[in-house]
């Protein structure tokens, strides 16, 4: 009766499904274990069918249309009806990820579903703040339903597989990816990194078949975030310590999290190609940390290998690819033009091959791929979830949780409205005259950010119509100036205004009889990102000029940044009495301002980067090591420290003001000595002393003062957002373990030594509570 059920599964998925031209379809039983499926499709493929396994290619024709012909699109097309394509990407829509897979189902000879995917890295088309955005929230809850709306829609379009989570700890502002990722801490970018996987993926490695679930991808691996000079695409040269404690933290998270792909990276480490390389994707990734899912290839960075200087062609590149265990070739198209070959030749080990091919095919069956390929082209279902209000309700209210009040202070004219004292913000709901100004104030597309390719332009909420929805105060918007000139691409240079200045005296007659004059400033959606690497993190064309040009005639000024990086922006510290960073907050950015400047929300974000004064600075982040000579203390020069600036940021790591105050006291060891192993509870009060509600990030770090390694002067090891009413008072309780004592030497080797540990409590990294305990 079993065979014969098992016989009537796999006689029904041939009908369905068409698949007719293999003898054995056994795989396909669905109550076979998984690796028993794998070993059955396995035997069966030819050497040229598992290297087609480890090929993707980029959507390359109009999949609804006719097929290709003449070139590499026809060639291609060919590989993919032979079987020779494991995946594709940039093919997104229901009827043409359905066209492509009924191509890859119904006429290949053993009917290998493909997997789709996707740059979906803060929504798709709902989209969400940018990622260092959403890590200004501190909350991960929030951040992991982000991921799940992105999921929801990006599945439901036929996408399987995002490239995503960007896990890359960076602290130089100057490189344009940063806004991909989660900051400067392992700490914080750790947790994120777990809640962004299992936001995509579900809680469980059964949830990642289902319809709204899709493979997520830790990337870059490792240390993309440390090119030198923050410059795209540029060398690597990190310690050992930094690379085990600061930038492989975030992707052993990952792994722990379950994600089923990692990226490598563009750059070298310790000269070689991270594509190339076997300490990172043999020995850490797949050896020491065990993990079984596989390795994609960043776009052509097989390819690359051979502008680097370390293969000397396309059979050298691909050979020491696969050996380092990079498993899918990503638009090199090396692995399907020379590996079969190689193999055939003894270079490359067949063994590899199937290895290799094992880890795609075991991803494809987590997906339930085998079993439905079809699962997710469900037209119906994605007309429902694209755009849904449900949707985008919820950006809405990750993008009021990722702003951060940087300056709140009173009006400095003293204006009737700000008198007494109080902070220009929030605004006032009637009886104001504000005068809008600035180009990005009305733009409907920079704030969408950059890396949304599935979204369409122009489709967010400006601040402007979001502040048009308080309808009694007196609203007068201005331009001022521009920002950009020409044409605005992801693929292109951006042209910035640096002259046109026709526009500002039309700004400084509306701010001139205004109550409060609302600037939005800062940068272009697609001026940060990839390649998008700065020198100069000011303000961009003439809008400082065009700053300062209002505060000369109205000085009440509340600046709302929109950007995508730290900037520095010394001037407007000093001067302007309320700064808000509002990011690049995608679809609800104007809806979120305006309710945060209004007062409808209380900003509860904390920087997740830290900001600095000048470039010069960069790169720059709280958890420095102490140097030998950290303080003036002989009072000579002779000390660390620059001559023209102070050391410390402008804004620091973990900062971020509320409307509300709070108090923090009675911090408290259960005890002051421990034992290896001991569990170390510490609590604190924390009372909001202020008149409105408000959320409050409590942020605990530590000091290992001395150790067999230099240890970094503070280091982030445990948060928690609290609410607390007006008047409330909450105690906030963490846990140390050897988890957060510990770190590693530079064999990889973890250590948890004895000595005297310093504590930090408070509401940023710059300052808090302090005691002290000893690990015995």
């Amino acid at each position: 009766m079993i065979l014969k059920q098992k016989l009537f599964i796999g006689f029904y998925t041939l009908l369905t499904f068409g698949i007719t031209n293999a003898q054995d379809k056994s795989y396909l039983d669905k109550n076979k274990p998984t690796e028993e499926r794998i070993d059955l499709l396995l035997k069966q493929m030819t050497l040229a069918e598992k290297v087609g396994q480890m090929n993707q290619y980029n959507g390359f024709w109009e999949v609804t249309g006719p097929a290709p012909k003449g070139g590499n699109a026809e060639q291609k097309y060919n590989h993919l009806r032979k079987g020779w394509v494991g995946s594709m990407l940039s093919v997104s829509g229901v009827k043409k990820v359905k066209a492509v897979q009924k191509i890859a189902v119904e006429e290949t000879r053993l009917g290998i579903p493909l997997i789709f995917g996707l740059d979906v890295i803060h929504g798709f088309k709902t989209l969400s703040p940018i990622p260092l955005a959403e890590a200004a929230s501190w909350d991960l809850e929030a951040i992991k339903k982000s991921a799940q709306i992105a999921a929801d829609e990006a599945s439901s379009a036929g996408i399987n597989w995002t490239f995503g989570p960007n896990v890359d700890i960076v602290n130089d502002a100057r490189w344009g990816r940063i806004m991909e990722g989660s900051g400067e801490d392992p700490y914080l970018g750790s947790k994120i990194a777990t809640v962004r996987i299992t936001g995509f993926q579900g809680d469980t490695k059964s949830d990642l078949s289902k319809v709204n679930t899709i493979a997520a991808c830790a990337k870059h691996f490792a240390a993309y975030g440390f090119v030198e000079a923050g410059r795209e695409y540029n060398t690597v040269d990190v310690s050992i310590s930094k690379l085990y404690n600061t930038v492989l933290p975030p992707f052993k998270a990952a792994a722990d999290a379950g994600v089923r792909t990692f990226m490598n990276a563009f750059n070298l480490l310790n000269g070689v190609p991270a594509t190339g390389n076997n300490f990172l994707q043999r020995d850490i990734l797949k050896g020491k940390w065990k993990f079984d899912g596989f390795v994609v290839s960043d776009w052509g960075s097989i390819r690359e290998m051979i502008k680097h200087g370390y293969a000397s062609d396309s059979k050298d590149a691909t050979t020491k690819a696969v050996i380092a265990g990079s498993d899918m070739d990503m638009e090199s198209y090396f692995y399907v033009s020379e590996l079969a070959n190689l193999v055939k030749s003894g270079k490359v080990n067949e063994a590899l091959v199937d290895d290799a091919v094992r880890r795609i095919l075991r991803v494809k069956f987590d997906l339930g791929l085998f079993d439905d390929p079809y699962r997710y082209c469900d037209e119906k279902r994605e007309k429902a979830s694209l755009g849904s209000q449900a949707n985008n309700e919820g950006v809405l209210e990750m993008a009021k949780k990722s702003i951060v009040l940087l300056k709140n202070a009173p009006s400095p004219s003293g204006s009737s409205d700000n008198s007494g004292g109080e902070a220009i913000l929030p605004l006032k709901k009637s009886g104001q005259k504000i005068a809008l100004i600035g180009a990005l104030a009305n733009d409907k597309n920079s704030p969408l950010g950059s890396w949304r390719v599935a979204s369409d332009d122009n489709t967010a909420v400006s601040v402007l119509e979001g502040m048009q929805q308080y309808k009694d105060n007196l609203l007068t918007f201005e331009k001022g100036t521009d920002l950009t000139i020409g044409k605005t691409s992801f693929v292109e240079e951006l042209v910035f205004n640096t002259t046109d200045t026709s526009g500002f005296d039309a700004a400084k007659k509306a701010a001139e009889s205004a109550d409060v004059v609302v600037m939005v400033l800062g940068e272009h959606g697609f001026q940060s990102g990839e390649a998008r690497s700065r020198t100069n993190l000011d303000l961009t064309g003439n809008q400082q000029e065009l700053l300062e040009a209002v505060f000369k005639v109205n000085p009440n000024i509340v600046l709302v940044l929109n950007n995508g990086r730290p900037l520095a922006i010394p001037w407007a510290a000093k001067n302007i009495p309320a700064i808000v960073e509002a990011w690049q907050l995608g679809t609800q950015t104007g809806n979120a301002v305006a309710q945060v400047l209004y007062g409808d929300y209380n900003p509860s974000g904390k920087l997740p980067m830290s900001f600095p004064r000048n470039v010069g600075q960069c790169p720059i982040y709280y958890n420095n090591y102490s140097t030998g000579r950290p303080k003036n203390s002989e009072k000579n020069v002779f000390w660390s420290h620059y001559s023209d600036v102070e050391n410390s940021p402008q804004f620091p790591f973990g900062f971020g003001l509320s409307y509300t105050t709070f108090e923090y006291k009675n911090l408290k060891l259960d005890k002051t000595s421990f034992a290896k192993g001991e569990r170390i509870k510490i609590s604190v009060e924390v009372s909001n002393t202020g008149n409105y509600d408000g959320k409050e990030v409590v942020q605990l770090y530590i000091q290992d003062e001395v150790a067999s390694l230099a240890r970094p002067v503070k280091e982030l090891k445990g948060f928690e957002l609290i609410d607390l009413k007006k008047g409330e008072t909450k105690t906030a309780t963490f846990m140390l373990t050897d988890k957060e004592l510990g770190f590693f030497d530079n064999d990889g080797n973890y250590l948890v030594e004895e000595g005297t540990f310093r504590i930090m409590v408070g509401g940023s990294s710059d300052k808090g509570l302090e005691s002290k305990f000893e690990l015995e």
